[in-house]
């Protein structure tokens, strides 16, 4: 494998710029600029859909020495919108690689950087937030700085953007249940992961998932004993629609589930505000506290917005749904990390407990969610 000498140059919306060489594809590309911690998992990380329209700086410095596979993928495709690294492998050497990282971020047209310092560039997206952003190589980085500024400035920021239209499955499909089938559970495509549908197969569920354009009406047709709303890109504010069918979901009295982007549409469902983080959790070492059992989990993370509710208390749903207490904590800046409604049979949580890449510690909310259906069904 022979890396690009193609010159190649980040800016940010603020004017800083890191010069370096092209990585990938060569071309422009703009997006949000964020910061993953994780320093295992790359290639879980961008095909991750929750990273579309990101441009993603990886902290780690040594980036692709395990190369690509056929197995580890998250969903079909790499989704970041860009790729930002210091030191990138010159070899493969993984017995269960298929090909490079380079030759797939050039198969899948993605512009990428390469040979800049990762940790700068984290220190000033921690210090003013994350920022809109440009990767210009080849030709692209010839162009006048002032012109490169000027284009990523202009460029759509993530408040106020809808991306589940551009992550979510167009047609329906089904997974089969592992073993003896509990039913079918309904799961709304925000961006769903493999490994989210794996554990609920392994959990008895057969699993239908669902675009993201479903109605209450060709939900309910499926006669689904739960619903699960998955993580994905964009910001809870401007998905009302998703809203709406969620608040159908829960006055019908169907159990759900929800994670990362799921967790923000059940804040909202319940009344809540949702509001962006400075630069958001992105890695796989975020402590979490379960405020039932007292447990800590080391979790994986991505996402940029969070719920605003009330920590430590038990509150009415502002919108009419009873009870409901926030369940997690992060321990690094406090942020609602999980709800637990105490009325209806409904939680979520933010962070990935399907941890690809990741801590397993969270794996057991997989198994709450089976507990939960099955008392719903002995009950009813």
């Amino acid at each position: 494998m022979t890396l690009s000498r193609e010159p190649a140059v980040l800016v940010l919306e603020d004017g800083t710029r890191y010069t370096g060489r092209a990585y990938g594809a060569i071309g422009r590309t703009l997006g949000e600029v964020v910061f993953a911690t994780g320093m295992t998992g790359y290639q879980e990380t961008l095909t991750d859909p929750s990273y579309a329209g990101q441009i993603v700086v990886m902290t780690a410095p040594h980036i692709g020495n395990t190369g690509v596979n056929d197995e580890d993928p998250e969903s079909a495709r790499i989704w970041v919108a860009g790729y930002v690294v210091r030191d990138p492998s010159r070899v493969v050497s993984n017995y269960r690689a298929d090909g490079s990282l380079d030759d797939q971020l050039a198969a899948d047209g993605v512009v990428g950087i390469s040979g800049i310092d990762t940790r700068a560039v984290t220190r000033r997206l921690r210090d003013a937030g994350s920022m809109r952003g440009g990767i210009f190589s080849g030709a692209e980085a010839g162009l006048d700085p002032a012109e490169q500024l000027e284009i990523v400035q202009a460029a759509a920021g993530m408040q106020g953007q809808k991306l589940s239209d551009v992550v979510s499955t167009r047609e329906v499909y089904r997974l089969p249940a592992e073993g003896d089938s509990l039913g079918t559970v309904a799961v709304l495509d925000l961006g769903v992961k493999t490994s989210t549908l794996r554990y609920l197969t392994q959990r008895g569920f057969d699993v239908a998932v669902l675009p993201q354009t479903t109605t209450f009406e060709e939900l309910k047709a499926l006669d689904p004993i739960a619903v699960f709303f998955s993580n994905g890109p964009g910001d809870p504010g401007a998905s009302d629609d998703h809203v709406e069918l969620l608040q159908a979901v829960l006055s019908d009295g169907l159990p759900f589930f929800g994670i990362c982007f799921g967790n923000q549409l059940l804040g909202r469902a319940l009344g809540f505000g949702t509001y962006k983080l400075p630069f958001g959790h992105r890695g796989i070492n975020q402590p979490v506290l379960d405020r039932e059992t007292g447990r800590i989990e080391v979790t994986s993370h991505n996402h940029g917005f969070a719920v605003d509710a009330p920590i430590g208390e038990t509150v009415d749903s502002p919108a009419g749904f009873g009870r409901v207490e926030v369940s997690h904590v992060n321990l690094n800046d406090n942020v609602v990390e999980g709800l637990q409604a105490l009325d209806i049979p409904a939680f979520s949580v933010q962070y990935h407990p399907e941890a690809a890449a990741g801590p397993h510690d969270s794996n057991y909310l997989f198994d709450r969610f089976r507990d939960l259906v099955v008392a719903r069904g002995a009950n009813d």
